[in-house]
């Protein structure tokens, strides 16, 4: 470092430990004396050499400049109005810790001299030197001496700051406007200097223009080629007399003002923000303008972007509501029909969809309608007129067994001509289909519409699939409802000729007959059945079930002569399309290729609807008798005596001692050997009792007649 120079720079903070004044005394040739903001400038700035208090001993320690390390731009405006209230001679130069927009600008209208960011600049100490030397060469000639004729410039600056980082410029008055010599003046825009920079006069006219190299190449006209020029000639009038309303009101208030506008640039429409900071001095006899302008085009898709997110999440949150209202009523349905109304309904009632409906689906894989409601009169109307097919989407939607959706309602050729002028009319939008499923089987397609053009979302159409399910699930319910608890019931007889399944093909090859015992599902989705086989042995039922396409394993239950039972897991099956039509499946017996099949079915079942179900598996199928069938009322007391009429007196004890022991328990309190030590038999016997008493009890549970040895 440089001997120390005579003066020294005043550093006003309001930090106790300061990183750039540490950086500043060991860098700068002059002395470095710290003062609060709070500090009586007047005393300090006011006299010919600094205050005793801040005076070296050889008495020649006078300020040569003052710099301000602020983050917040009201102080450092008022700071530097009481700096330039007490002295205009010394340079002031704003190094704030981390800048900004508005710092700078509150720099450049309280005519601080420099402005220099030390988290960016390479050497901001030089950059403090140069500008004190520069003063001191112009023999401290004020730089705002005749503000009558001075102009402002920012050509040098911008260009200055967009190749070395400088933010200093000289700035040289126009004789022949002004008709003074080397008259200087100086704006601060430095490392906040945006992509645009322009000087503006009251009328509009470009007087300086600065653009950043890479902003440069988003024009056709150069920044040079922009002077002189006046809003209206680069704008369009409505945008320009926009932007001179900014002026004018940036003039009248005399405070900065904020601006976002929009410009056409060969890269397309571009978004920029501008702050406008007014001019004290005037130029070409007009009060002016700086006006720094910033692309914000990343910033704006953004927060486009964000809004649209936000917009959505606001949708999805109401629709997740409107879902969930819907599920809840649902619990509360005791028939199809009013499950139907609820949901219908309560979609409409919402401010999201203007109209909903349901079909029900066919054997022949049409659709009939059921209900519907909306303020989609028009379009609903068509939807019931028997000569529109209402199916467009929703039969896309069976055939797929997923959720559809279309947009563009009114404008889409695939459409139906009575349903576009429906939409236009009723301003529908977008539709979408969900199929009314449960297990595989579709009961039916619900269709709701919607005014949103961007309606039906990934995350709506997530709510309408649970939806879907849901309402499947509950028509399954209520229909094994209305069978558990109805006195009576209808028998249906199902004769099925040359089926394809497993069991019609063994009973055809083996002329043997296949009884099913029970059929159900798993939790993983599977069919599992338990069928006697009549008239064969076990090893070659098992040897043909490996071999069958539809059976994914077959293993041996009971093994007898000629005749065995085995538990099958099936790929496919009729049985479970008619579980999912709330049917109970009582008989079903394969004999020479032809089937008997006995179902029970509620008394306001849809017998057709049945009957398509089993024809989707069964090709030739036809129903030969429909029977009412009363079922005998019995109490828990009944059901208790005929349990106990069936086990012995040693099957009952050994129940209750295992019971009563904790044998059932888990972990178990008692164990076989326990139990069988109570009642005095070895522990095989105790076992042989309690498993006979437990099948007398499930078999009753389980409605089992016959049981076998």
């Amino acid at each position: 470092m440089s001997q120390n120079r005579s003066g020294s720079i005043l550093h006003v903070t309001a930090s106790h430990s300061s990183s750039f004044e540490t950086r500043l005394r060991e860098a700068t040739p002059f002395d470095v004396q710290s003062v609060s903001p709070a500090a009586d400038f007047e005393a300090v700035l006011g006299s010919e050499t600094v205050a005793p208090e801040i005076r070296n001993e050889d008495g020649a320690n006078e300020p040569v400049a003052v710099t301000l390390e602020f983050e917040c731009p009201e102080r450092t405006t008022a700071v530097l109005e009481r700096i330039n209230d007490a002295t205009s001679s010394i340079p002031t130069i704003v190094v704030p810790p981390s800048g900004s927009e508005a710092l700078a600008a509150a720099a450049v209208r309280a005519d601080a001299d420099d402005y220099v960011r030390p988290d960016r600049e390479e050497n901001p100490v030089e950059r403090i030197i140069e500008t004190v030397d520069s003063s001191r060469a112009e023999d401290a000639v004020e730089l705002h001496t005749d503000e009558s004729t001075a102009g402002a410039s920012i050509a040098e600056t911008a260009a200055e700051t967009s190749t070395k980082g400088a933010s200093t410029a000289e700035k040289t008055a126009d004789e022949s406007t002004h008709g003074a010599a080397e008259n200087e003046y100086h704006q601060v825009l430095a490392n906040e200097l945006p992509d645009e920079a322009f000087v503006i006069t009251a009328d509009g006219t470009y007087v300086e223009a600065s653009v950043r190299p890479g902003a440069a190449d988003l024009y056709t006209v150069s920044s040079d080629e922009l002077t002189g020029n006046q809003l209206e000639d680069v704008f369009a009038a409505d945008m320009a007399s926009k932007l001179q309303t900014c002026i004018d009101r940036t003039l009248a208030t005399d405070d900065i003002q904020s601006i976002e506008y929009g410009v056409k640039t060969i890269d397309g429409d571009r978004r920029y923000e501008a702050r406008v900071v007014p001019i004290n001095e005037r130029i070409e006899g007009q009060r002016a303008v700086v006006w720094l302008a910033r692309d914000i085009t990343e910033r704006v898709e953004r927060e486009r972007e964000l809004r649209s997110r936000q917009n959505q999440l606001e949708t999805l949150n109401k629709i997740n509501a409107v879902v969930g209202q819907v599920i809840e009523t649902l619990v509360e349905a005791h028939s199809r029909e009013t499950i139907e109304h609820k949901v219908c309904d309560q979609l409409v009632d919402s401010e999201l969809y203007c109209g909903s409906w349901i079909a029900e689906h066919t054997g022949e894989r049409s659709l009939a309608y059921r209900t519907g409601a909306g303020s989609a009169k028009t379009y609903l109307e068509y939807v019931t007129d028997a000569t529109v097919d209402h199916g467009w989407l929703a039969r896309r939607a069976v055939q797929t067994g997923t959720i559809q959706t279309q947009t563009a309602i009114s404008e889409t050729e695939t459409v139906p001509d009575q349903l576009q002028d429906g939409a236009r009319e009723d301003g529908v939008r977008s539709a979408i289909a969900v199929p009314i499923s449960h297990n595989e089987s579709i009961y039916g397609v619900l269709t709701v519409l919607s005014d949103r053009a961007e309606a039906f979302s990934e995350g709506e159409r997530a709510g309408f699939g649970l939806l879907g399910e849901t309402i499947g699930f509950t028509i399954m319910a209520v229909r094994n409802r209305q069978l558990l608890f109805a006195d009576t019931v209808i028998e249906l007889e199902f004769r099925i000729d040359d089926g394809d399944t497993f069991s019609f093909g063994l009973s055809r090859e083996y002329d043997c007959t296949c009884s099913l015992e029970w059929a159900g599902t798993t939790s993983d989705g599977h069919t599992v059945q338990y069928v006697t086989v009549e008239g064969i042995g076990c090893e070659t039922v098992l040897e043909a079930a490996a071999a069958h396409e539809s059976i994914e394993e077959c293993r041996r239950i009971h093994d007898g002569n000629d005749s065995c039972t085995v538990e099958m897991s099936l790929s496919k099956s009729g049985v479970r399309a008619l579980a999912n039509h709330g049917a109970t499946i009582r008989e079903i017996t394969v004999e020479n290729g032809v089937g008997t099949c006995l179902v029970e079915v509620s008394q306001s079942a849809d017998v057709r609807e049945i009957a398509d179900a089993l024809t989707v598996i069964y090709d030739d199928t036809e129903l030969v008798a429909r029977r009412e069938v009363d079922r005998p009322v019995r109490t828990a007391a009944e059901r208790c005596n005929r349990i106990l009429d069936q086990l012995t007196d040693r099957q009952l004890t050994t129940l209750r001692l295992a019971y009563y022991g904790g044998f059932f328990e888990w972990p178990r309190e008692s164990t076989g050997e326990d139990v069988a030590e109570a009642m005095g038999v070895s522990p095989p016997t105790m076992h042989q009792h309690l498993r006979k008493g437990l099948k007398s009890v499930l078999s009753e549970f389980f409605e089992i007649t016959e049981e076998r040895s």
